[in-house]
């Protein structure tokens, strides 16, 4: 697609194209039991949208910017695996934990109050 923003959300920066979806770990925003199916989402932290051969970036945010979205489901990530060893002290550690993220669609990407389309 030639319409695409970069946007900054759970502490990660994404590059999103209208109607796909992405796993995010966490919306600063949003409490967890408002997490629920098809609950709206807007997101003001906008670093850069793309249009064709038109580029807008923001310092440190573009103004007026909203990426709208909708949240499909909460999921689990893959699990991580932590091996601590110590050598000479026969100490061994080992940790696993799956990180909690959700499936966040995007819908559409505005700037100063108009949908961009192609």
């Amino acid at each position: 697609m030639n319409i695409y923003a970069i946007i900054e959300t759970g502490g990660q920066q994404l590059r999103v194209e209208p109607g796909r979806f992405y796993n995010i770990r966490h919306f600063v925003s949003l409490k967890p039991n408002q997490l629920k199916q098809n609950t709206k989402v807007l997101i003001y932290r906008v670093l850069m949208i793309r249009q064709k051969s038109n580029i807008k970036v923001g310092h440190p945010w573009l103004k007026g910017a909203i990426v709208k979205g909708r949240i499909l489901h909460s999921c689990m990530e893959k699990k991580i695996m932590i091996y601590k060893m110590i050598p000479k002290k026969k100490t061994r550690q080992k940790l696993g934990y799956r990180q909690k993220s959700i499936r966040f669609l995007v819908d559409s990407i505005s700037l100063n109050g108009e949908e961009i389309f192609e």
